[in-house]
């Protein structure tokens, strides 16, 4: 075991009683093992047959080999207010207070020098596994006239089972059950709601980006058919479930630089809401029902759903770190939603509404990139945290976001002329003519935003909230049905 100014055997009676606390899920709102385990597969997932050979070996080895190959920043780690006030005033009441963790020695001392109250520490050394059982018998052998301990977890209740005092940290509720079965005086330190933090990882909100599955039926004319209202309705839940699970993979990656960023670090994983076991079980039942239900609806669905898949997980392993190809990426991404809807609705695909989509959303995803760059360089940093940007790039960013979202405009005026004209769907076509005006506005707006350095870190999502998108949609919308009804203009 390794320890700090670790305590003696020879306490009086008059000492007053240590308070010893517990790392993960208790003075910090995360795991270690998991984490520093996630960035080291994360950078190469080939490196997962590095931790089975380590595991091999023993939990307290293996943790001993993240420790050294994964460098921790100390001050990004979430940690527990209420249990850093317990630990500060204790201190200030002249009790001794040590942390006392299964965390392996080179990590939990980063922890520990990061507060002032700690004394010592007290962990694993690379041999000895310091949980359960072995944890309580050190601390029994080495504060014999009794301690105080905050845990959160039942492998807790060895320790907690010989303390003076219990301090649980969000215990489940099994746990909570034994704990009081104990018959000690308990303190209770609530956790924020894990259902909630789910939710909210979930980002729901993203779901409206998935409309577009709907596009090709709308432009078909097949929208009123029941049977492809069925079809594209289970390809929208199915490709809602496939990217909520991505979300949680790629918030389980990218940990360390969403707690470096201006809004991603309360995200509930790098806030540790979320726990990670849990998220990556939700991304994989997720994922998975995602398929199934395309699989369902046809082989077009589910083989685009895969492409999805891969290519979402391609891009949060590496590809967003690659600058340019990031954004060509996403608007792929973008894209890959309307070719669900078309294998949805088995209807024609329109290259022009496919080649309209790319250039439009890369002009999106390249004015998310160049907020990014605009606020990493007000903080006074050159690199983009996660990304392959630096802020020397923010000119030529600028100028292809302007150059895409104008071709966009272009694009979508062939699209209508070549395409949608020739139509018999629309008895007075003309009215679509209203479409490239809206878009060139719209565009114009986003980029004027991002300039100024107003934009939300997602352009769709700052759409669906920004008033004047919101009319400008409505505009679009009714010139679709004015051309649909034939009215004239």
């Amino acid at each position: 075991m390794s320890a700090v100014d670790q305590p003696g055997t020879g306490q009086v009676a008059s000492t007053p009683v240590p308070l010893l606390i517990d790392l993960d899920h208790s003075l910090i709102r995360t795991d270690l093992l998991m984490e520093t385990a996630l960035a080291y597969a994360g950078a190469n997932p080939l490196r997962v047959f590095h931790l089975a050979a380590w595991l091999l070996r023993g939990r307290a080895f293996l943790k001993r080999k993240l420790a050294e190959a994964v460098d921790l920043e100390p001050e990004l780690i979430p940690v527990n207010e209420k249990v850093v006030e317990l630990a500060t005033e204790a201190k200030s009441e002249g009790r001794p207070v040590y942390l006392v963790t299964a965390s392996d020695a080179l990590i939990a001392q980063k922890i520990a020098a990061r507060f002032a109250f700690f004394d010592g520490v007290i962990s694993s050394d690379g041999t000895t596994n310091l949980k359960g059982s072995r944890k309580a018998d050190f601390v029994t052998e080495h504060f014999p006239e009794g301690y105080d301990y905050v845990g959160d977890s039942a492998a807790d209740l060895h320790v907690w089972r010989n303390a003076r005092k219990v301090i649980a940290v969000a215990p489940g509720a099994a746990t909570l059950r034994k704990v009081q079965a104990l018959g000690k005086p308990t303190t209770v330190i609530e956790g924020n709601s894990r259902i909630r933090a789910l939710i909210k990882a979930a980002r729901f909100h993203q779901w409206a980006k998935n409309t577009l599955i709907f596009v090709p039926a709308v432009l078909s004319g097949t929208i009123l058919d029941p049977v492809t209202v069925i079809n594209c309705g289970l390809a929208f839940l199915a490709l809602g479930f496939v990217a909520l699970g991505t979300y949680l993979v790629n918030d389980l990656l990218d940990i360390n630089h969403d707690r470096r960023h201006w809004s991603k670090r309360f995200r509930p994983i790098a806030a540790g809401d979320l726990p990670i076991g849990m998220a990556i079980a939700a991304a994989v039942v997720s994922i998975a029902g995602g398929l199934a239900i395309g699989a369902a609806v046809s082989l077009g669905v589910l083989g685009a759903l895969v492409s999805y898949l891969v290519l979402t997980l391609a891009y949060s392993m590496h590809i967003k770190r690659v600058a340019i190809l990031d954004v060509v990426v996403l608007a792929t991404l973008f894209t890959l939603r309307l070719a669900i809807g078309i294998a949805a609705a088995d209807v024609f695909a329109s290259p022009w509404l496919l080649v309209f989509s790319m250039a439009l959303f890369t002009s999106l995803s390249i004015a998310k990139r160049y907020t990014e760059i605009q606020r990493t360089a007000a903080k006074g940093d050159t690199t983009v945290s996660g990304r392959g940007y630096i802020t020397a790039d923010a000119p030529l960013v600028l100028g292809l976001g302007l150059a895409t979202g104008t071709a966009s405009v272009l694009i979508l005026v062939l699209f209508l002329i070549f395409d949608a004209f020739q139509r018999d769907i629309y008895t007075n076509p003309h009215w679509l003519w209203l479409f490239p005006i809206v878009i060139f506005l719209w565009i114009g707006r986003i980029w004027l935003i991002s300039q100024r350095g107003e934009l939300n870190d997602d352009p769709v999502v700052f759409a669906l909230k920004d008033r004047q998108s919101l009319v400008l949609g409505v505009v679009m919308a009714a010139a679709f049905v004015l051309a649909w009804l034939g009215v004239p203009l």
